[in-house]
């Protein structure tokens, strides 16, 4: 006889950056989802579904990180060797369908999406490589205006979703426009200005003052190399930067910029486009304190043409230990004239706006904790007996039809465990049918919310035993409108 070698086993895990989710997660995720749609399709988009694969040169460059080229998705070589990826969004997959199918669609066209996106990135905290996005583009207008609506449809959507967000918006060729006026015309001196701004939140003024010239040194001594302007060129990008100072309302902002411009016809060309944007921002009802205009938002001016929208959440969120935990942006967009060229050749101007559902849900938890994603279970019918298994399934049956959830116990537990599990469940409600119930025509039912509250005013067991709180036994033809009134009071 030989030994043979063990049979390994897998280790139960899933991939990094990848997440199981239970029903509360999912319940919770769907729900913002299907009130943001609700609101998509009240402003007149319609609904879209494109493949979760995209061709590899169908993303192409135009992924967020564009000095990566096709790095950052998940790709495989088909059996014809095209190279297919994971969509690393749902914007350039618009691109691929509107270049398609250009000819027979409503023109401009207005849709909206939403479904699990992937990014092969280096998974962290708040950073997953699956996750859901929700978003609304409009194809084919290049007015200002259609950014005016894209704003007040994202200020809806968290208005309805019950969120208090702040709409931060910008325009690209404002800082293209003073750049260009102040001489800073190459690429990498560019590209350390926008740096420079980005840190503004986190390092004030007087550090981005000092990333703007030389350079500056953190506490631990390490040295960052700055944008290298002279004190000319530095002081209108500070005087760009802090136009919205002080929670400025936009009519101000637009005032302090047209300034700072005066000698920039690109910079004139988005204060124009800005000035029009909150004309009908306006009119559309929204107001200072949900939409402003931050000429600090600088992520994404190298993928956006135009505006540049970024949704900022306004919760404070808490981790497990208490410790203050910095979500920022749960959504973003803007105008992208350019990605539909790459396919036809001709500029079809396009503006969107992309809702955050993961991370977004990710920041309710935190808020809320565990009720963020309880998900109410079935109503739980306890098996007492097997040879009573038919009533039980035919008090289910009744109880289906009545539009209710509900379940049979079907593991081979005692009561006890039965009533721990339907409270795990989170049940509104347990239904007893035991053999008095069966010989009187009755059913006894444990209101098991009202039974949790009523028990906690208890302190002795044997009122505990007579008082039963939250239970009552009735005949059994009042049984469903009484659980109705139950579940009515979720």
């Amino acid at each position: 006889m030989t030994d043979q070698a063990p049979q390994s086993r897998p280790e139960p895990r899933a991939p990094r950056g990848f997440t199981d989710k239970r029903a509360g997660q999912i319940a919770l995720e769907r729900r913002l989802v299907e009130t943001v749609t609700k609101v998509y399709e009240d402003f007149g988009f319609e609904a879209l579904q494109t493949p979760a694969f995209e061709y590899a040169d169908a993303l192409g460059k135009f992924l967020p990180d564009s000095d990566r080229p096709n790095v950052g998705v998940f790709a495989l070589q088909d059996d014809d060797d095209q190279w297919m990826a994971l969509r690393y969004d749902l914007t350039a997959p618009l691109a691929r369908f509107a270049a398609q199918n250009w000819d027979s669609l409503p023109k401009p066209f207005r849709r909206y999406a939403f479904g699990p996106v992937y990014r092969n990135e280096k998974p962290g905290p708040g950073r997953l490589r699956e996750f859901i996005q929700c978003d609304a583009d409009t194809v084919g207008s290049d007015r200002p205006e259609a950014d005016a609506e894209i704003i007040a449809l994202a200020v809806a959507g968290f208005k309805a979703a019950g969120v208090p967000a702040l709409l931060r918006v910008n325009n690209r060729k404002l800082l293209n426009g003073l750049l260009t006026s102040l001489g800073v015309t190459h690429a990498g001196e560019q590209m350390a200005v926008l740096r420079a701004i980005d840190k503004l939140d986190r390092l004030g003024i007087a550090g981005v003052e000092l990333l703007l010239g030389k350079g500056r040194k953190d506490d631990s001594g390490d040295f960052t190399k700055g944008a290298g302007l002279n004190e000319t060129a530095i002081r209108p990008v500070l005087d760009f930067v802090m136009a919205a100072d002080g929670g400025a309302a936009r009519a101000l902002v637009l005032q302090r910029l047209g300034n700072v411009l005066a000698n920039s016809a690109e910079g004139q060309a988005g204060l124009e486009d800005l000035t029009r944007i909150d004309t009908a921002l306006t009119a559309l009802g929204v107001s200072d304190s949900a939409a402003v205009f931050e000429p600090s938002i600088v992520r994404g001016l190298e993928y956006y043409t135009g505006a540049v929208f970024e949704a900022e959440l306004l919760l404070e969120t808490r981790d497990e230990k208490g410790e203050l935990v910095r979500f920022g942006s749960v959504g973003g967009g803007g105008r992208y004239d350019d990605l539909v060229a790459r396919f036809t050749g001709e500029r079809i101007p396009a503006t969107g706006f992309s809702f955050g559902v993961s991370r977004l849900a990710a920041a309710l938890r935190l808020v809320e904790g565990e009720k963020a994603t309880a998900a109410r279970g079935p109503i739980v019918i306890i098996n007492f007996s097997e040879a009573d298994m038919g009533a039980y399934f035919q008090m289910a049956a009744e109880v289906r039809r009545a539009g209710l959830a509900v379940e049979v116990y079907l593991g081979r537990s005692g009561m006890k465990a039965q009533m721990k599990y339907a409270d795990r469940r989170l049940s509104p409600a347990a239904v007893m049918i035991g053999e008095d119930e069966l010989k009187s025509g009755t059913v006894t039912i444990k209101d098991l919310d009202l039974g949790r509250d009523l028990s906690l005013q208890i302190s002795d067991n044997k009122a505990w035993r007579e008082g039963r709180p939250g239970q009552v036994t009735l005949p059994r033809a009042d049984a469903i409108n009484y659980l109705k009134n139950i579940a009515k009071n979720d």
